[in-house]
């Protein structure tokens, strides 16, 4: 899952690393406040996505001494710097910019040409061939991250893809594909703003689509804020408790089950906690043949003539802890093996045996003795 994220954020920080330059040049050359925010926009997206990477490298490490089940909710914490602090600051940026450039309109003059290598060029035409360039490069990313999140869902059997957007489990990759969605959107907002302000001659369309852009960067940086803030919480896998209620009630040997709770440490790592009560009648139904087994084992470590009533009574009492503890351990087992199967995502189950439930055959000693 996280090698998906990880090509996504690598494709998503190149492409966005050329396009800021390109932004930035068109910006200084055309004095547009429309393109200057696509740049702003642009050199967030870059360094987010460099703090993705850094989250993923930190949250790939394995449990050592200090975190007992890994490094994963350092994705989250990343993630969460990134959102917050990146976009928050390019909003911030952006909108200081319209207004400085809307209360500069009169001192700022739009050069009518541009000169390149000896040649002339509106600049109407510069912003629209590097929007055209980031178009096709945010294009091709956004594809990319469409592919791997659609290929996600459809793997978790979702159908509705608003509700997996807010309920997926990696925020990487939806980051990602948010970050591009609104890039391709950012584009196409600044190109609205440059022409209607080239067609109108009133550059306050240009400084007003800026502000849009400003705006979205912050409405993405509450968004990426809420979504990473869900996972550093103690949030629960409802899909791994509903798996194991549904084992325990097909489970011929648990009675009933009490306390289930869980706790998503990262998107490959739940921890899940109950405890249960074992059905007497199943449990002790060959036991008594696993007590003598083992009873029988103790005593040949014995001498004929050392087996006194207390080492008989001591090899029986052993005995019966140990093939109850076999039985139980059997049982936890099982669990913790169908459990894994049906949610991969959990790496420990703890089960608490609370006790045996009251026997439902006590009132019948012929079924009791048939068993």
């Amino acid at each position: 899952m996280a090698q998906g994220s990880k090509k996504a954020v690598l494709y998503a920080i190149c492409v966005n690393a050329i396009i800021t330059c390109l932004k930035f040049l068109a910006a200084a050359v055309t004095h547009s406040a429309a393109m200057m925010n696509e740049a702003v926009h642009s050199l967030m997206d870059t360094l987010n996505q460099l703090f993705l990477l850094l989250g993923l490298s930190r949250g790939g490490q394995p449990a050592d001494t200090e975190y007992a089940f890994g490094h994963g909710q350092k994705k989250y914490l990343w993630n969460l710097w990134s959102a917050i602090g990146l976009f928050s600051v390019g909003c911030g940026l952006g909108l200081a910019h319209a207004w400085h450039a809307y209360h500069n309109l009169a001192s700022v003059a739009v050069p009518e040409s541009i000169s390149v290598l000896g040649l002339s060029f509106s600049p109407l035409w510069v912003s629209a061939i590097v929007l055209l360039i980031a178009f096709l490069l945010e294009g091709y990313v956004l594809v990319m991250a469409s592919r791997e999140f659609l290929s996600r869902m459809r793997a978790d059997g979702a159908q509705n893809l608003l509700h997996y957007l807010v309920a997926a489990d990696d925020p990487t990759l939806l980051a990602v594909l948010l970050e591009d969605t609104i890039a391709v959107t950012g584009v196409l907002l600044a190109a609205t703003g440059i022409g209607l302000s080239q067609l109108t001659g009133n550059p306050v369309w240009d400084i007003g689509f800026s502000v849009l852009i400003a705006l979205m960067l912050g409405i993405t940086a509450i968004f990426l804020g809420i979504v990473n803030m869900r996972f550093l919480t103690s949030i629960r896998d409802h899909e791994a408790e509903r798996a194991f209620e549904q084992i325990v009630r097909e489970h011929r040997e648990i009675e009933r089950f009490h306390d289930l709770r869980s706790i998503i440490v990262d998107d490959t790592h739940t921890v899940v906690v109950a405890e249960i009560e074992l059905r007497e009648e199943v449990l002790v139904a060959d036991i008594r043949q696993r007590i003598i087994a083992h009873q029988q084992a103790l005593l040949e470590r014995v001498p004929e003539h050392r087996r006194t009533e207390a080492v008989r009574e001591y090899a029986e009492t052993r005995a019966t802890i140990q093939a109850t503890l076999e039985q139980t351990e059997r049982v936890i087992d099982e669990l913790e093996a169908q459990l894994k199967a049906r949610c991969p995502q959990v790496f420990h189950l703890t089960v608490e045996v609370e006790g045996l439930a009251p026997p439902s055959r006590l009132d019948d000693p012929e079924g009791l003795s048939a068993s």
